[in-house]
């Protein structure tokens, strides 16, 4: 099975590297008189997605076995497993403003945000490869410093490649069509890399209680090469558009600052995404006890349920998104999967496959639109302050919204105490079991439910929206004059 793996990851690794030197020459120019007019190919979509499946492979094994590796195979306290996590989640959380006003004051020719992407690449690769390669013989200390370093080393070149791919789509096209569009092809690159992340370290790891890591060490070798290449493939196919660094003039800190504040817009859509990342967050954190405490199946069957839903959902959402608008579209994905959350603890548990991938079909709504919906406030922010400043939106929003993700983490566990959940046991009181379902189906719907609410009073839409979009226009127009 290993070998097989291991000649299937080499197949991929040389194919990668195939397209990247077919498409090398073959770039998208991110620019044009009127922008919006640019057609884009399937092929365009589709290597725009390859780099999402790069690094969300690499991501997808580094949260699927950090914590068993370094506890299991490495016997490293707990406890300092724990401090690790929290000064890495406070690391996470601040970084992301950072690199995202630097990112918006970048000048150079390649632009500001393929060479971050570009030249960050290998060190995301090198930081998730070293990190694996703990030395044998350390102790507990070195281990944890070893962990922590990496940890925070690693996060800091996944933060500025993700943060700078998402700032990147809304220069693409003023359109939100041709914005969804490549956020779908995103969205499902996304989803099979999050797919491999979650199954190739199950493959590779050494079964408990056995001590060889040689399959595990070249797995993430291959790993982290081939999400590397992925993310350069894309930077060498699109080309940035030179007028928002050479017109433009960056804000400074105060100014940037004060402007992302003072977007309703943005603190809108930053509170529905707090929303949407803790139901999503919760649903993955506590699919394990779903599976193994109530429906006692494997988890991959009940994954296969709710990232079919999402699948489904995600050729569904631009399709809503024309009829309806950008953010009605996520209103209805979100209200119609809450529904289906909601009743998971008073259903009969066959029919929780059913709940769970209806309930994926409405977690293609941020999945898709909600990068669509911040190139709307960054759009409706040029207008404000004449400069193009999605990296620090979307810097912002992380930081924000990470919190999300450890209450996430944290609520389980005390709830399931309070309902008398046995850590040692596979029985569990019916009370427990009741307590799983509202953490997996109820909690998750009424977060939904919030999301769903809070984008009522979400400004851009309707009238005012195409008067932004129309505005924008006008302004790309006038600083491409400025530019020649």
């Amino acid at each position: 099975m290993k070998r097989k793996l291991f000649k299937a990851l080499k197949e991929i690794l040389f194919t990668t590297f195939y397209f990247f030197k077919k498409f090398k020459k073959k770039r998208c120019d991110i620019m044009s008189e009127n922008s919006s007019a640019r057609i884009y190919t399937t092929k365009d979509k589709a290597i725009w997605g390859i780099a999402n499946f790069g690094t969300s492979i690499i991501s997808g094994v580094f949260a699927t076995t950090t914590v068993i590796f370094y506890h299991v195979y490495l016997n490293l306290d707990p406890f300092l497993i724990g401090v690790a996590a929290w000064i890495y989640a406070i690391w996470n959380a601040l970084n992301d403003p950072i690199f995202g006003y630097l990112s918006d004051k970048t000048r150079s020719k390649l632009g500001r945000r393929i060479p971050f992407m570009r030249f960050t690449a290998p060190f995301l690769a090198l930081t998730f490869i070293i990190f694996w390669f703990v030395p044998l013989n350390f102790d507990q200390l070195s281990i944890f410093l070893w962990m922590l370093l990496l940890m925070c080393l690693y996060d800091t070149c996944y933060t500025i490649i993700g943060l700078v791919y998402s700032a990147l789509l809304p220069e693409l096209s003023e359109e939100d069509k041709v914005r969804g569009e490549f956020q779908q092809y995103s969205s499902i690159f996304y989803l099979i890399g999050a797919i491999f992340g979650f199954i190739i370290p199950d493959l590779v790891r050494p079964e408990v209680g056995q001590t060889n890591l040689t399959w595990f060490y070249i797995g993430m070798i291959i790993v982290g090469v081939i999400g590397a290449a992925c993310v350069i493939l894309t930077t060498y196919r699109f080309k940035e558009r030179p007028e928002f660094t050479q017109v433009d003039e960056p804000l400074k800190l105060g100014a940037s600052i004060k402007y992302t504040f003072k977007s309703k817009a943005f603190l809108i859509l930053t509170a529905a995404n707090f929303m949407s990342i803790l139901f999503q967050q919760i649903i993955l954190s506590y699919m394990f006890y779903l599976a193994d405490y109530v429906m006692m199946v494997s988890t991959i069957i009940l994954l296969a349920a709710l990232i079919g839903g999402i699948i489904v959902g995600v050729f569904f959402t631009n399709i809503l998104a024309g009829r309806f608008g950008v953010v009605q579209a996520n209103q209805i994905l979100l209200g119609f999967g809450a529904v289906f959350l909601i009743i998971v603890p008073f259903v009969p548990d066959t029919l929780i496959y059913i709940s769970l991938f209806i309930g994926g079909i409405g977690l293609a709504g941020p999945l898709v639109l909600t990068n669509v919906l911040y190139g709307q406030v960054a759009d409706e922010d040029e207008i404000k302050s004449g400069v193009r400043r999605e990296a620090a939106f979307f810097g912002t929003n992380a930081m924000l919204t990470k919190p999300a993700q450890s209450i996430a983490i944290s609520i389980g566990p005390w709830l399931l105490s309070l309902a008398g959940f046995l850590t040692e046991e596979i029985a569990q009181p019916s009370s427990a079991i009741f307590m799983i379902k509202i953490i997996i189906g109820l909690i998750p719907g009424i977060a939904m439910i919030i999301g769903v609410i809070l984008l009522v009073f979400y400004p851009l839409k309707g009238d005012y929206l195409k008067e932004i979009q129309e505005k924008v226009l006008q302004m790309h127009a006038e600083k491409h004059a400025k530019l020649e």
